[in-house]
This record gives C-alpha cells, sequence and structure tokens, in this order.
C-alpha cells in the first residue's frame, strides 16, 4: 500500500489518486496549513503512520514540507521508497512577494530535510528543478531546488502535467471577443492574487474597458473594475463551458510551477497568454503569447499585435494533445513508483 501524504487536497490530488489506484492501493493523508494545527497534525501523523506500516510498500508526498518529515524518516528507517512530487511553492524563495518555502527558517528547514532525505524528486516543471528567474526585477534571478539546496543529491525526474483531453475540449461555441478568463484560488488575500498576476490582470482591465475579464476561483475577490466579473469555484463541467466562452487565457503569474488551469483552457481552444516562469513557456511553445517582463506596456502590445493580425499562433488544443496527455503523465508516475515497467 503506498501512503500519499499532502497538505490540502486539490484537483492536483484527485488527478494523481485517480492514475494510481487501478494499479495499487493508496492511502491518502491530508495534513494541514496551519501553523497552530502543525503540532497536533504531526502527533496524528505519526501514529497514522505506525499503524499502516505493516501494509505500507512506500510513501508518496506532494510538495515538500512539515508534512514530509515523518514519511521521510519512516522510509530510512524501515527501508521502504519516500517519493516527493515538488510542486512550485517548495522549490521558491521569493520573500519579496510573500511566496515560497525558503522564506520562512522552520519551513526552509522542513522543507531541505525532505527534499535531502527521501528517495526520489518528481518536479512538475524542469523550471522547479534550476532557473535564472527575470519575470519580476525586484525578486531574486536564483530559483529552483539545486540553487536553494546546493550539492542535492536526491535523484530526480521532472514528470509533466497531463490532462484528459476527452473532458477538457473544444466544444465549438461562439466565444465573445475580447474576453479573458483567469481561475485560481485564494485570490482574496493580496498577497496570493499578486503571485497569480491579478495586479497585473486588474491594471490590463482599467487600461481597456471595452475589454471583458472573469476571475475564477474566490468569490470574495474584490474586483476594481466595473469590467471584471468574479466567481467563486466552479466545478470542472461548470469551467468546461466558462472556457469555451472566452477567447483568451490569462496565467500571468509571478511564480508558477506547471498551472492545471492553464492547460485546462488550452484544451478547450483558449489562446493562452502567459508569463515567462516555471513550465509556462514550455507549456505554451508557438500556441500563445508569452510575457517575458511583468510589464503593462509590454502587455497591451503583445495583445494588439495579436489583434491586429501581426502574430501568427499554432493551436493550443494540439499542444496539449501532443505534449502533455493524462496518459503520458500517468505512464511516468506508474514507472516512477515502480508500478509498472
Amino acid at each position: 500500500m503506498i501512503v500519499y501524504s499532502f497538505p490540502v487536497r486539490t484537483a492536483f490530488i484527485e488527478r494523481d489518486l485517480e492514475m494510481i489506484r487501478p494499479h495499487a492501493a493508496i492511502k491518502d493523508l491530508e495534513f494541514t496549513q496551519s501553523p497552530v494545527k502543525l503540532p497536533f497534525y504531526l502527533i496524528l501523523q505519526f501514529f497514522k503512520l505506525l499503524w499502516f506500516l505493516p501494509r505500507t510498500s512506500q510513501y508518496l508526498c506532494f510538495f515538500g514540507g512539515y508534512h514530509c518529515i515523518l514519511p521521510v524518516v519512516f522510509g530510512t528507517i524501515f527501508g521502504k521508497k519516500c517519493t516527493i512530487q515538488a510542486g512550485g511553492t517548495d522549490c521558491i524563495n521569493m520573500p519579496e512577494i510573500g511566496y515560497g518555502n525558503f522564506r520562512k527558517k522552520s519551513l526552509a528547514w522542513a522543507t531541505r530535510f525532505s527534499f535531502e532525505n527521501c528517495s526520489l524528486i518528481l518536479p512538475v516543471a524542469e523550471a522547479l528543478v534550476s532557473q535564472h528567474y527575470s519575470y519580476d526585477p525586484q525578486i531574486n534571478p536564483k530559483q529552483g531546488l539545486l540553487q536553494l539546496i546546493p550539492g542535492l543529491k536526491t535523484p530526480i525526474q521532472v514528470i509533466p502535467n497531463g490532462f484528459d483531453t476527452e473532458f477538457w475540449k473544444d466544444l465549438g461555441m461562439e466565444r465573445v471577443k475580447q474576453s479573458f478568463i483567469s481561475v485560481a484560488t485564494s485570490t482574496s488575500t493580496p498577497a496570493r492574487a499578486r503571485v497569480k498576476g491579478y495586479d497585473l490582470i486588474a491594471q490590463l482591465a482599467a487600461s481597456n474597458p471595452e475589454w471583458s475579464f472573469t476571475l475564477v476561483g474566490d468569490a470574495n475577490y474584490q474586483a476594481t473594475s466595473p469590467n471584471i466579473l468574479v466567481l467563486g469555484k466552479e466545478r470542472p463541467e461548470a469551467l468546461v463551458q466558462l472556457y469555451n466562452t472566452h477567447e483568451f487565457y490569462l496565467q500571468l503569474s509571478s511564480s508558477e510551477g506547471f498551472p492545471n488551469a492553464l492547460g485546462e483552457a488550452m484544451a478547450c481552444g483558449c489562446i493562452p497568454i502567459g508569463s515567462a516562469v516555471g513550465a509556462i513557456p514550455e507549456i505554451l511553445g508557438d500556441t500563445g503569447l508569452l510575457l517575458k517582463r511583468k510589464e503593462l506596456g509590454t502587455l497591451q502590445q503583445l495583445i494588439q499585435d495579436w489583434m491586429d493580425g501581426k502574430t501568427k499562433l499554432t493551436s493550443p488544443r494540439a499542444r496539449i494533445e501532443s505534449h502533455f496527455t493524462y496518459g503520458h503523465r500517468q505512464k511516468l508516475l506508474l514507472r516512477a513508483l515502480s508500478l509498472k515497467d
């Protein structure tokens, strides 16, 4: 049995559970993101790991951090493989925008300990291994595991996200011209909104009142312009409809691993506009507009050039179908976990 520990349940977690369950028994253990509850959850996790130990074949963790400490220790003591999926914030140090595990001393220690002592690291993007960051000039350019943990010797294998293109698809619906959509959770918190690029989206909306913007994921986010529609969390079926009625998808994050919503929107036919961070340049390829520096003027010019027919793009859906399928991720993940030859 695989014991899978993670700090919060997400669509990413659910998808990987779906990929693994037909091939192995798996027990999911949700941890906490609350510093106040941390001691209680560590004690609870210890006894759960002890209880499941006789049936445990290996440990799997999503993100490095506090919730990985005990699985790593148990794996080391009892000779069981412990794999950590690196997703983004666990490979980043950006105190300038209040983001990244390595900006907090105790969390940095827990993250470093986890990655240094686990059996295998599976980042979702090459940029999380090492990158020279240049999108936001105020942020330290040295990012990624090898930059933040010098001398890291744990084996690393990049496995990108994958998408079910039978579910996320272009329905052939009429799209509203000059319409933009973005999806992110917890954006009513200012720091989180900035990480997800909502500060730049707000500027873009204010500068272009004739364009329409839909921000999905947090109903408490306060829109600053009348042309911004704010929606709360939506079910996947509703997201498919929303993607299919919008022309562009915005992923203007200051930091990312491999954003799920970007891949979903591309599979549904949206023209992607993304910042040059994390896996976004690799995901876009020649299918979208890539913003290399966080500058409103440059962003507006990129969009205007496309609207004027000066920029030629290939099919975003075809990009997902050829590079980032559900089946491809499943195959690599099962092989990494020694569940498939």
